[in-house]
Parts: structure tokens; sequence; C-alpha cells
């Protein structure tokens, strides 16, 4: 099993590690840092250290209960005491793309009451999906410039767990606490303090201060009543 450290640090950038298992080109480590692709997220990027060793992350996924972590060169080992470095520039990017993409969510539900059918998250452009009848350019920019508002407000943004029972009881979560598998019995909520609060893995920045603007990109049509929404943030910055 693989402690995710992300889960409760969202700004960890470096971490000790034992190698627990090697499958040719990927490592299980005990715990990490690096975020496995999924949920509309991409996956972390970095480099493993063994004493002067390099060994560069390309791609990390997540099996079960194991994360594993592909490596450009072999000569990793069972037992081996390693360092973890993700790529913060990669990471942070994503943090305030996927807050940004949950304010920008929240707004679109609470302005038009529409559902949301589809994301993800990119690093210079990243797109949201949502089941809205009538393709209204006017009311998408309505609703950029209102969740623009709600970022300017430096809202905290809280992660902490809540069980099943607990979680199902407030609105707005109930049905992405459904989505979750039954056997999880403790789920990872993350809050935007006044304005948004979901069932959640992924990284985030601790306060909508640090995502900037939204900006949007273009709007597609998707189907009958699918709007698929581009966007990208401005400025482009790194904390830390």
């Amino acid at each position: 099993m693989t402690k995710l450290l992300y889960m409760d640090d969202s700004y960890l950038k470096e971490f000790e590690a034992e190698v627990l298992e090697v499958l040719g080109e990927e490592v299980v480590l005990d715990q990490t840092a690096f975020y496995p692709r999924g949920g509309g997220l991409p996956e972390d990027r970095g480099t493993i250290f063994k004493g002067q060793e390099r060994y560069l992350v390309d791609n990390v996924r997540k099996e079960g209960d194991k994360v594993f972590h592909h490596i450009t060169t072999v000569g990793l080992f069972l037992g081996d005491k390693v360092k973890g470095v993700i790529d913060w520039e990669k990471r942070y990017t994503v943090m305030r793309m996927h807050t940004a993409l949950h304010a920008l969510a929240s707004v679109f539900n609470r302005e038009t009451g529409a559902l949301i059918t589809g994301n993800q998250v990119g690093i210079d452009v990243s797109r949201l999906d949502v089941n809205i009848e009538k393709f209204d350019r006017k009311l998408i920019e309505e609703v950029f410039l209102k969740t623009n508002e709600e970022l300017s407000k430096n809202r905290n943004v809280k992660i902490y767990y809540l069980s099943r029972e607990e979680a199902f009881k407030i609105p707005g979560i109930v049905k992405l606490a459904e989505a979750m598998p039954p056997n999880i019995e403790k789920l990872r909520i993350v809050e935007i303090e006044g304005l948004d609060i979901q069932a959640d893995g992924g990284p985030h920045v601790i306060n909508t201060s640090e995502v900037g603007s939204l900006k949007l990109v273009r709007v597609e049509n998707k189907g009958k009543n699918n709007r698929r929404v581009y966007f990208s943030l401005e400025p482009s910055k790194i904390k830390g």
C-alpha cells in the first residue's frame, strides 16, 4: 500500500520513501507526493534520487492501493531508500487550474442550474462541460465575470474528511459521494469557503487569491444540451 502524501499537503515538493516493488521500469513506493493521473487531472512528473543517482519520473498511475512511478532508466531495487522531488511548476499550475475549475463549476450551477458533465485540467488550457440547453455566449461570459469576482474575495480552501453518512447530508456533494466506491468510508472534502464544497481527491491551492483570473478561450457545442467551455488563467505565476 502506498501512503498518499498529496492528499493532506498539496504543497509538499519533496519526500523520503522506500521502494516496495520494482516492475520493469515502474516502482512502487511506501509513500508518495506524486499525484497519479485521474479525476480529470494530469499526473505529476519529477525525479527520484538514490544518493547521487537520478531517475526521472515521466508517468504516474494508481492501481488499487498502489501508486506506480514510471522511471526512464532502471537502477532502483527493492528496499532502496530514496527521495522524491516533484516538478513544482507543473504541480502548482494544476493546483491553480483545479481550484479555478471548482469555482467555475459552482458559479455555473448557482447562476444557471447547470450540472457538470465532464472536465479536464490542463497546463495551458482546461475545459468544463455543462448541460446548458441554449448556446448563450453572453451568459457564459457573465458566469466567468462572476467567477473572477468570487476568486478575488480571497476565499480559503479547506481540506478535511467526513464519513459517507456525514457527507450525504451536505447538499451539492451527495451525487459525487455516491459515485465513490462503496468501500470508501471516509471521503476527502474540498471546500472553497462560502462558494463550493465537493468530494475530491486532487491537489488545490489554499486560497483563491493564488488562482488569478479565468479567461474564456472558446466555447463548443457538444450535443443537444452540452456546452464545452475552455479557459486559461491570467497571470501565470509560480509560488515557492
